[in-house]
This record gives C-alpha cells, structure tokens and sequence, in this order.
C-alpha cells in the first residue's frame, strides 16, 4: 500500500476518535468565547476533524505529484469523506447544530453517488472525484467546522457564517450529485 493510501487509511482512523471526543462526557472543563460555551472535548474533536479533513488534500496532492494514483486510492479517498463527513453531521444533528432535512440530503446524496460509483466499478470503471465534487467536499467541511465551533470566530459580530456554510455545502452537495449521475446516465441505459 503507497503513502497516500496509508493517509487516507490513517483519515478513517481518526473519525472514532472524532466521534468518541464528541459523545463522550469528558470532565475537562470548558471554554467561553463571548456568548459560546465550548467543551474542551468539543475543541479537540474539532481539531481531530480538521486533522482529518487536511488529510483528504495531503494525500490527493502526494499522490498526484508522485504520479502514486491508484484504483484503491480512488475508491478509498471519497469513502474516507464520505465517512467523516457523515459521522459529524449526525453528531451536529444530535447536538441540535444542524436541521436534520439538510443533513438527510447530504447524507442521501453520498450513498447514491457511492452506490453508482460501486455500479461504475462493477463494470471495470472506477472514476475519481471531479472539481464539483471537491467542492463541494470543501464546504461541506467549512460548513461542519463552523458549526462544531458554534460559530465562534463569527459570533462576536453576530454573523450567522456556519449557518450560511451549510446552506452552501447543501447547494453544492446537490449540484454535483446532480452533475455526477448527469455524466454517468449510460449506466441506467444500459442496464438490463
């Protein structure tokens, strides 16, 4: 297995300890930032998952420069997303920081373009994410940073940045959801 691939595997390793940080009760204390109270434990799941997300650029860039872009890296790189990506909006859902209907979208939207990619790679085609896709990656992942840290950089001037993050991480999740079957319709025509 080549170094991206190790990262990106190193990506889905982190998203338990996201997730236990999160749900779990640690006593650590808490932190006020003006209005916002964050738990200590809330801060370094947070920072888990911005260790996590840069992954998904690391290995990408690593395995591009080196020319190490494999079939595996391919298929493991958008389930590595998908999975983060997954995990802390239903953690943001439980917490009340994100409306379950635009989590649901989200969420339904991966597991179609997972299940035509696994229909794509029972045909001998594995196919990398395009431009829209990591686009729409990264505000999914602005959007969830923002709400993991209920909008503290911009609470202070009382601007609601996270919500209008996730209204474009949503927008964005269905534009290249949209665009990805668009591209690969042949796959409905020929089927038997």
């Amino acid at each position: 297995m080549n170094i991206p691939n190790r990262i990106t595997l190193a990506r889905v390793c982190m998203i338990p300890l996201f997730v236990i940080f999160m749900v779990l009760d640690f006593p650590w204390g808490e932190v006020q930032f003006g209005d916002v109270t964050l738990t200590v434990a809330q801060l370094l799941a947070t920072l888990i998952f911005i260790i996590a997300s840069t992954t998904d650029w690391i290995d990408g860039y690593y395995a591009r420069k080196y020319n190490l872009v494999t079939n595996l890296g391919k298929f493991l790189d958008p389930l590595a997303d998908k999975l983060l990506v997954s995990s802390a909006f239903i953690i943001l859902v439980e917490y009340g920081l994100a409306p379950s209907w635009v989590v649901i979208l989200i969420i339904s939207r991966e597991f179609a373009v997972t299940g035509l990619r696994l229909i794509l790679a029972g045909g001998g085609e594995v196919v990398a994410a395009n431009m829209l896709g990591k686009i729409k990656t990264w505000t999914q992942i602005i959007a969830i940073i923002a709400l993991l840290l209920e909008n503290v950089p911009f609470s202070y001037i009382d601007f609601p940045f996270a919500d209008i993050m996730l209204y474009i991480a949503l927008f964005f999740t269905l534009w290249s959801g949209l665009d990805y079957f668009m591209k690969n319709k042949q796959v409905f025509s020929q089927s038997k």
